[in-house]
């Protein structure tokens, strides 16, 4: 398969290539593997007025006819599974079974919106609470909030892009994306098979690779009434401080721990440990970052973690066989690798990996010891790092998972039933997962973090939620 030479970015609908600006690298090979437009202020400035001039059309439509464009989407995402994982694969340097786990993972997201969309249900409520209420009912309904402002990571471009982008169609609301720059053609897909729709008023989307500096209106601009984002947590609080009077939704980082209680069953345990710290290279803010795990235990599972890691195949990402392929750059990748050797500078050990080759290829890697203050402990790694700890009772472990500034998800494996009801109510994170790792979700939950790993929650039904505001209905009835 091979990608085309241009990409053009999609303006009110419709297909434009003012330039071919953007370069995007096969992060494997570092090639150009192709260009796309990249969207000036002018033309963010045209498409945030498209979406305004769309935001009445948009609330109209009925909601047959918003399922109607996303099931087509789903079906033209069907047809063209394999170039979305290829496309996927190039631009993000993600091994290909991943990049088509990914792509299934796109066509689920559009599928619930679809069913969803057929789904804005309001209430009754009774306002006869006291005299002065009798003969006064109410009701209330969802409408559509108005022009959206997404902004998505270059991770997980094809599915990131879509728990915006679906939403907002079965919601009623007009939008502009700037996805990441690193991965921008998921999205361009996206909007290509978008703009198949006639049924969508002009304006109802616009998909703008932007350069950071030349986006501050995704942001800054006061028509546009939600900014979500996915992204790094410096990045995002200082959007939300920049984003106005507009509803703010963020979807931050983590450094998200795993507990490996004494009953657990230790090879399942490995697989799904295994899964979650090293799929993708580590590039995910649900990755497993801190695997706590029982003393009675310890010795047996380091000892299988090891063995398993360093086992993994690293590789070019086309390659089936390839199970780690490279981070999405050299910086990134030397960054992390700083981390690891200021770790074992101040005594941590470590247990494998560790090697830097390629400019982006950094080896699954294996810390124990890691003072608390080192960065490899208290920071996201967003690579293929974790770090093994003690513990000795639950409670411990417990407090040691909320012993971070983020709360995404968390991970526990244990057959206790009073210890999974105790993990719910007292870990601080926006998700507890048991006999699993925190890297699980499935698309139709409610999906998001507390502390600094963001506000507000994804999944489709949430996100509409967001993208909405409650109408109310007062009836005098005597």
């Amino acid at each position: 398969m091979k990608l085309k030479d241009t990409y053009p970015l999609y303006l009110n609908n419709k297909a434009a290539q003012p330039n071919t600006d953007l370069e995007v690298t096969d992060k494997y090979t570092g090639e150009v593997a192709f260009r796309t437009a990249l969207a000036t202020p002018d033309v963010i400035e045209e498409a945030i007025a498209g979406a305004v001039r769309a935001a009445e059309p948009m609330a109209r439509l009925a909601s047959y006819e918003k399922q109607n464009v996303l099931m087509h989407c789903v079906g033209r995402f069907r047809e063209r599974f394999d170039e979305l994982a290829y496309a996927l694969c190039v631009e993000a340097g993600k091994p290909i079974k991943d990049a088509e786990g990914e792509a299934t993972r796109l066509i689920d997201t559009f599928r619930i919106a679809a069913e969803e969309a057929v789904r804005n249900y309001g209430e009754v409520q009774p306002l006869d609470i006291s005299a002065r209420a009798k003969g006064y009912m109410g009701m209330w309904k969802r409408v559509p909030i108005g022009p959206c402002s997404f902004i998505s990571p270059f991770n997980f471009p094809l599915n990131l892009a879509a728990h915006k982008i679906a939403p907002a169609i079965a919601m009623g609301c007009p939008f502009v994306m700037k996805p990441a720059s690193k991965t921008p053609l998921g999205a361009i897909i996206m909007g290509e098979v978008l703009a198949e729709c006639d049924v969508l008023p002009q304006g109802a989307f616009s998909i703008l690779p932007a350069s950071r500096d030349g986006a501050d209106l995704f942001t800054e601009d006061e028509r546009l009434k939600l900014l979500s984002f996915t992204g790094s947590p410096g990045v995002g609080w200082d959007l939300k401080a920049k984003a106005g009077k507009k509803k703010v939704v963020l979807e931050l980082g983590g450094n998200a721990a795993v507990i490996i209680d004494q009953d657990a069953d230790l090879a399942d345990a490995l697989e799904r440990v295994i899964f979650g710290a090293f799929y993708q290279s580590g590039q995910s803010c649900i990755g497993v970052q801190r695997i706590l795990i029982h003393d009675a235990v310890y010795d047996r599972f380091k000892t299988m973690l090891v063995e398993r890691a360093g086992k993994l195949v690293a590789g070019d990402p086309k390659d089936r066989d390839t199970f780690i392929g490279p981070m999405i750059s050299d910086g990134e990748a030397k960054r992390l690798k700083g981390w690891i050797d200021e770790a074992v500078a101040a005594g941590a050990t470590l247990l494998c990996g560790g090697g830097l080759s390629r400019g982006n290829m950094l080896e699954a890697t294996l810390l124990e010891g890691v003072p608390d203050d080192a960065k490899a402990k208290n920071e996201e790694a967003f690579g293929p790092l974790a770090i093994l700890q003690r513990f000795s009772h639950f409670d411990e472990a417990l407090e040691e998972v909320n012993n971070s500034k983020f709360g995404l998800q968390a991970g526990i494996f244990t057959r206790d039933l009073f210890q999974m009801f105790d993990a719910w109510d007292r870990l601080d994170v926006g998700g507890v997962v048991i006999n699993d790792v925190p890297s699980y979700r499935v698309d139709n939950m409610p999906y998001g973090g507390v502390k600094d790993s963001g506000l507000g929650r994804e999944g489709v039904r949430f996100a509409m939620e967001d993208m909405s505001e409650i109408r109310n209905l007062v009836v005098r009835r005597n």
